[in-house]
Order: C-alpha cells, then sequence, then structure tokens
C-alpha cells in the first residue's frame, strides 16, 4: 500500500528525543519528503511494524501522527505549488 505520513510533535523538556526517535522510524520505511512529511510503498506487515515503532516515541495526548493509506500510488496526484524536489522519483 501507498503510505504519507505527516506529524507534529509538541514542543515541551522531552520534544527532542521524541522528534529525532520519530524521525528514524519513519526513515527506516519511508522516504523523506519535507520536515515532518514522508511517504512510500509499505506492505501491510512493515506497517503495521511502523505503527509499533512510531507508538513507542509518540505521546498520544501531546503528538499528532497521521497516515494516509491508498492501495495504489496513482490513484494519488501529486501538484508541486513552489520549486519541484520530488524526492521519491526513481529516476537519476
Amino acid at each position: 500500500m501507498y503510505v504519507i505520513l505527516v506529524y507534529d510533535i509538541k514542543t515541551t523538556e522531552t520534544s527532542s528525543r521524541v522528534t529525532n526517535g520519530v524521525f528514524k522510524v519513519c526513515k527506516k520505511f519511508l522516504t523523506h519528503v519535507q520536515n515532518s512529511v514522508f511517504e512510500g510503498d509499505l506492505s501491510p506487515v512493515q506497517c503495521a511494524d511502523l505503527k509499533i515503532q512510531l507508538k513507542k516515541y509518540l505521546r498520544a495526548s501531546e503528538d499528532s501522527c497521521i497516515m494516509f493509506k491508498s492501495n495504489n500510488e496513482k490513484w494519488l496526484q501529486k501538484e508541486f505549488l513552489t520549486e519541484e524536489d520530488d524526492k521519491t522519483t526513481n529516476l537519476l
């Protein structure tokens, strides 16, 4: 499945640990697109593993993390409103 994941970490005394942990977990599974935005193809097992690992860091009452899922990337239309920087392209 194609996944777009966005997160927002509330600034507190422990937020830098949370932010670094969440970023590293997301980077293991997905492509870093912009600040707190990641995207990529995951199997159902990888998706479940990603959620388990993120829950170790995310604080349910303070942070926000949204995962948009689609069965096919072609259902999504990506439009850049600024200079195009498509980090998910496979072309060299």
